[in-house]
């Protein structure tokens, strides 16, 4: 009899295909029109004016900047790993009903301009700022020594202004964790260290794939901490497109840049996602 009807159930509500398709619709057709579009033009304004030779220019005079630019986000991301994970574990594990304020403060800066934390930035590490005065006073560094321009600077200034990014994807990774399953380690015998090695890790990553994301994609195009805390000898990809895009006989190069540090991140990003093998996204 149940079986019966269960079946006459499934009769009379069948399964429809296309809705899925009409629900992830308008997701879809963001991406095409912002992303796949954006990318078919630039990649045909790279053809212009030389072909398929402006991506040999591109590996043949940018080898350093490429290098340097995905050196710099990774130090950045790794930084913002270091210090948004146990930032995002004490709010979500830790802060009670401090939570609502702490993860307030955690979004604040971005109330300010990303162009005005920059430049704060560089009023901080300039040479009679006071970051650089606190350490010239623990003796870390030199009298004639400078803080502007260094690699240091520019990667904790992109530290510094992605850090939230990385703090609330991991945030909500570990408030999602059923804090039945953290109870149980000790009635099984495992401290502290061994259960949040074993089960509060494994649960969070999601948060850390997504975060790093969402930290390394904008680190890898930046172009304004260089500007104003670093220099022109070190420049990042975002530098030298920023600075040659609207001349009209470098722009097909600066294209095809483009494109090679789009397909770059992107075929990263999917290498990532295996290696990590997570598939469910905070």
């Amino acid at each position: 009899m149940a079986a019966h009807t269960d079946s006459e159930a499934n009769e009379v509500t069948p399964r429809r295909w296309y809705v899925p398709w009409t629900l992830s619709g308008p997701g879809i057709a963001w991406l095409a029109l912002f992303f796949v579009v954006p990318m078919v033009l630039l990649g045909r304004e790279s053809l212009r004016h030389g072909g398929f030779s402006n991506f040999g220019d591109v590996f043949r005079d940018y080898p350093g900047v490429f290098g340097r630019t995905f050196w710099y986000a990774l130090l950045a991301t790794l930084l913002c790993i270091a210090m948004g994970y146990p930032l995002a574990y004490f709010i979500a594990m830790r802060a009670q009903g401090a939570k609502n304020l702490l993860l307030a403060l955690v979004v604040l800066p971005f109330f300010t301009t990303y162009l005005i934390r920059a430049i704060s930035w560089k009023v901080l590490l300039t040479d009679n700022g006071l970051v650089p005065k606190l350490l010239r006073g623990a003796g870390l560094l030199g009298e004639n020594s400078s803080l502007v321009g260094t690699t240091p600077a520019v990667v904790f200034a992109l530290a510094y202004n992605l850090l939230p990014f990385m703090v609330l994807p991991i945030y909500v990774s570990l408030e999602k964790i059923d804090k039945r399953l953290l109870e149980a380690g000790p009635d099984l015998y495992s401290n502290g260290w061994r259960t949040f090695r074993k089960v509060t890790l494994p649960l969070s990553l999601p948060g850390v794939f997504a975060g790093s994301l969402l930290t390394f994609i904008p680190a890898a195009g930046d172009f304004i901490n260089v500007d104003f805390i670093g220099t022109d000898s070190k420049p990042m990809i975002g530098n030298i497109i920023e600075k040659n895009f609207l001349k009209p006989d470098l722009r097909p190069q600066m294209a095809a840049i483009s494109f090679v540090l789009m397909t770059v991140i992107l075929v990263g990003v999917f290498i990532y996602a295996r290696v990590l093998g997570t598939e469910d996204l905070a």
